[in-house]
């Protein structure tokens, strides 16, 4: 058995800059090929000042397609090792994969390798793990330099696994071990259930970095470890542990998940980070009794009919609102200084800006609108799947307002609405719970309605 052992530099991205191929067979070296790269693109002075190559070292290399053959044919029949394995290979294969062919090989981390022959480090970067063993790396973060430690760290760990029971555990087709991230135990994994809920990636710093909800959660987790995106890649090199929460059903769990975000700030997340809504929906009527939609400052507006982030996003909600109830455009704010909207002369708007509809007509379809944005009904119970067989969860609205949701025991199903109140876990009611809600009651009309 021969081991490709792989180091790449690139230019902080997915270009590679240099790389490292030592072939090993177990005792001694056998090849090797090392080059730098040109990546057809600017290295960024803090990746320079870090590994000492700079774009006029790499101006007159070789660019990728010219040496793929030749790294093609050094690893062909040998198993891919790396620091941190898939970090390489997902690159090496991203380059491949942009000239048209496939690289494949069966691939072994000297990081999970480590984790498991000598446990109970601090860490497993390679610097600490070859200080630990006293390893000397000649030129550190430089392909050939950490490339000739990480054969050095191979060989002892070879020593370490005689037999090589645990390497050819990793190696199984079925194996996790070349798919999860270096530092996230396979037991972690093994032991997420495939339920309905919320998971957390955490870092080394016990820092949650990313919240995000599932339908089955050990199968959603693994899709991330699966993704090839960079922000997916750099997301799962800083995942050391993965906690969850069950829900039970799909709603609790999208609820959750923006609570969550809102409350933890992960760092990997995007969507519903913005901590508080800048602009509000708000009506008026006018000295002609027309009654207006506008928007301003949140903080300037009481009792908002509906919250929102940007600028746009209110623009686009409420041309979507003139759409479905033929408001004037100019009424709600989107066109201004004209004495007639546009889309009068384009027959969308009944024409009340140029007194052709009546202005009690005009308002009933604003009204109508409006209360299109509320639930139907003020105070009512979603009841929902639990966490097991004997209980049941629920989502309260009360005033017209997301308060929650909670767990009970089917066995007290006769308790009365108290068993809400007793049971609740209080949440914050957010322009995105009310997305959420709006969306599930469009397909699930039928509710639980509270009488006090």
């Amino acid at each position: 058995m021969n081991y490709a052992v792989v180091d790449i530099e690139t230019n902080g991205g997915t270009k590679i800059t240099e790389i490292s191929i030592f072939i090993y067979d177990g005792e001694k070296i056998i090849d090797e090929f090392t080059t730098l790269i040109n990546p057809c693109t600017t290295i960024p002075v803090f990746i320079s000042t870090l590994t000492g190559i700079d774009n006029y070292m790499v101006r007159q290399a070789p660019k990728f397609e010219e040496v793929a053959k030749k790294i093609h044919e050094i690893t062909e029949g040998c198993i891919f090792v790396a620091h941190n394995v898939n970090f390489d290979y997902r690159i090496i294969s991203k380059e491949f994969s942009s000239l048209g062919f496939t690289f494949k090989r069966k691939k072994l981390c000297t990081i999970r390798l480590s984790r498991k022959l000598i446990p109970n480090r601090n860490s497993y970067s390679l610097g600490e793990i070859c200080r630990s063993q006293n390893i000397e790396i000649k030129d550190r973060h430089r392909a050939k330099g950490d490339a000739e430690a990480t054969v050095i760290l191979l060989g002892k760990l070879l020593e370490l696994d005689p037999n090589k029971t645990v390497i050819n555990s990793f190696l199984k087709a079925n194996s996790k071990e070349a798919t999860l991230p270096p530092f996230l135990s396979k037991k972690v994994y093994e032991e997420l259930p495939q339920d309905y809920g919320v998971y957390y990636f955490w870092n080394k710093k016990k820092e949650i970095i990313y919240v995000g909800k599932a339908n089955n959660i050990k199968k959603r987790v693994l899709s991330h470890f699966h993704d090839k995106k960079k922000k997916e890649m750099d997301m799962c090199m800083n995942t050391c542990n993965v906690t969850y929460e069950k829900t039970g059903n799909e709603l609790i769990a999208l609820l959750l998940e923006s609570s969550e975000i809102k409350k933890h700030y992960p760092k990997f997340n995007r969507a519903q980070k913005k901590k508080s809504p800048n602009y509000s929906l708000f009506s008026y009527t006018d000295r002609r009794g027309i009654i207006h939609l506008a928007w301003n400052n949140s903080k300037m507006i009481q009792g908002a009919i509906y919250k929102f982030y940007s600028l746009s996003e209110v623009r686009n909600f409420l041309e979507k609102l003139c759409e479905n109830f033929e408001l004037c455009p100019k009424y709600c704010h989107l066109q201004t200084n004209t004495q007639s909207c546009f889309h009068y002369k384009i027959k969308q708007c009944r024409g009340v800006c140029v007194e052709q509809e009546d202005i009690s007509t005009y308002n009933k379809r604003v009204l109508k609108a409006i209360e299109s944005l509320k639930f139907k009904n003020n105070d009512f119970i979603i009841e929902l799947n639990g966490r097991s067989i004997n209980e049941k969860a629920f989502v309260l609205i009360a005033n017209n307002q997301y308060k929650g949701f909670g767990y009970y025991k089917e066995e007290h199903a006769n308790f009365g609405v108290q068993v809400y109140f007793d049971n609740l876990v209080p949440h914050t009611n957010t322009t995105e719970t009310k997305k959420i809600l709006n969306s599930y009651l469009k397909k699930h009309p039928s509710v639980q309605v509270l009488n006090h």
